[in-house]
């Protein structure tokens, strides 16, 4: 690919499809109400997923893109478990069944900021509310800045089977311009603190296109990480938008790498990890061979939702927690993102929800086949239109793949199209092109690179 067509796409502003229609486009006509009727009709035989938000830190990372709070005493932290627990009840009883679970995933913020015995104690009510498979997949997202041996104890007894650890740059120059000083030494013990309490899969995060970082400190930092033997990486592009986050702007701008730097650090880490044995999965995922994620997007059956890529089967994602998205076969609910207005709406009615989506049939057809180019870089339409009862023809035409494949980001073959390697980290441009909400302005969306 020549460098004017590498500087068409790499900077342009692309949803990352954790969901479809993407979160811009909610609204408040979903609202508790609509919310309470979708999870009345859940039937019983279908397992769900829960997604656990807890929107507290010790400190502001500069980069961060997340919903949380920064809060050096905990009792803001006590409300919200309250909050969260009466939230819980009220979501329970408005399903119709114990409904089983078999993925929970706990982000933040920081969701190890809860102490020992409240974390315990929120494992057990789930346990209580919902029929955790005995297998369940439970993850946690964790700082290793302020893990304590107490917390992984407890993590280890509430059955944690994965922890995602936050390590994004063992550069010293790149972890003062972000505000996030962590040793790897302080990591490593971390990880096998983790371990020695019985949870087993450790995830790694890392982060390219951070000020003043260079193909060199990634594939330090890549080095560094390899060390501690992880199961799987998740390695994303820094989405610089202070017009959103405000805190971004303490990052110099002047000190961001341009997209081409950024796209050499992403490539240079990827090199660093298949070069040690690593599959590439997706756009930004990484596993062993043996891993179940690799092995899932080896059998074409690797998934998408708003943790990224994933093995999860279900269809249906209960969120819980200030500003959680929930995705069910009807369409997506949001809770209220401000935290007093979170709570307000659980102690008035139970339930949190501000906005959301209802699903369209052609919104289903979308969402399978940009989820498929994302998963597998390929996608049969006439296989997916069959599905859903489409027109694949018309469906290949709208989204009008002429200019990408005459700059070879992607293949057609008849109505099934595939995005080759050498294209692979523009894969969203592709996606894109079956987009039907996609704003004229997509300012508050990453690179696409």
């Amino acid at each position: 690919m020549t460098a004017d067509r590498f500087a068409r796409y790499a900077d342009r502003r692309i949803p990352r499809y954790t969901s479809y229609p993407t979160a811009p486009h909610f609204s408040a006509a979903v609202d508790a109400g609509t919310y309470r009727s979708w999870l009345a009709g859940l039937p019983a035989d279908r397992p769900v997923s829960l997604y656990l938000h807890v929107p507290f830190c010790r400190s502001m990372c500069w980069y961060c893109g997340c919903h949380t709070t920064i809060t050096k005493v905990d009792e803001p932290i006590v409300d919200y478990l309250g909050t969260l627990r009466a939230e819980i009840a009220a979501v329970c009883d408005a399903l119709p069944h114990r409904q089983p679970v078999g993925h929970v995933h706990f982000g933040g913020g920081t969701p190890t900021i809860l102490e020992p015995g409240d974390f315990e104690a929120l494992i057990a009510l789930l346990r209580d509310r919902f029929a955790l498979a005995p297998g369940a997949e439970i993850a946690v997202e964790i700082d290793p800045r302020t893990l304590t041996r107490a917390m992984a104890g407890a993590l280890g007894r509430s059955g944690v089977t994965r922890a995602s650890l936050g390590v994004q740059s063992f550069d010293p120059v790149v972890q003062r311009a972000i505000n996030r000083i962590q040793s790897y030494e302080r990591t490593a013990a971390v990880a096998r603190g983790l371990r020695d309490a019985g949870v087993a899969g450790i995830n790694l995060d890392l982060i390219y296109g951070l000020p003043h970082q260079t193909v060199a400190s990634c594939r330090d930092t890549v080095a560094r990480c390899l060390e501690l033997a992880p199961d799987r990486f998740a390695v994303f592009g820094y989405a610089h938008i202070p017009d959103f986050k405000p805190h971004q702007k303490k990052i110099d701008e002047a000190a961001l790498p341009d997209a081409a730097e950024r796209l050499a650090q992403a490539e240079a880490i990827a090199a660093a990890l298949e070069d040690a044995g690593y599959r590439r999965i997706g756009l930004d995922h990484f596993a062993r061979a043996d891993d179940p994620m690799a092995l899932a997007a080896a059998a074409g059956t690797l998934r998408r939702n708003f943790q990224g890529y994933t093995t999860d089967p279900c269809d249906t994602l209960i969120g819980l927690g200030a500003s959680a998205i929930g995705r069910l076969p009807q369409g997506y609910v949001q809770n209220a993102v401000v935290l007093g207005t979170y709570a307000k709406r659980v102690a008035a009615g139970g339930l949190a929800t501000a906005k959301g989506y209802a699903l369209t049939p052609d919104d289903r057809l979308r969402a399978a086949v940009i989820e498929r180019i994302l998963c597998d870089f390929a996608v049969d339409l006439d296989a997916v239109a069959a599905r859903h009862g489409a027109d694949a023809a018309a469906l290949l035409a709208g989204a009008d793949l002429a200019p990408l494949e005459a700059d070879g980001l992607v293949r057609t073959s008849g109505r099934r199209i595939a995005v080759p390697e050498d294209a692979r980290p523009f894969v969203r441009a592709v996606a894109a092109r079956f987009d039907a909400h996609l704003a004229a302005s997509t300012r508050r969306h990453a690179p696409a690179v």
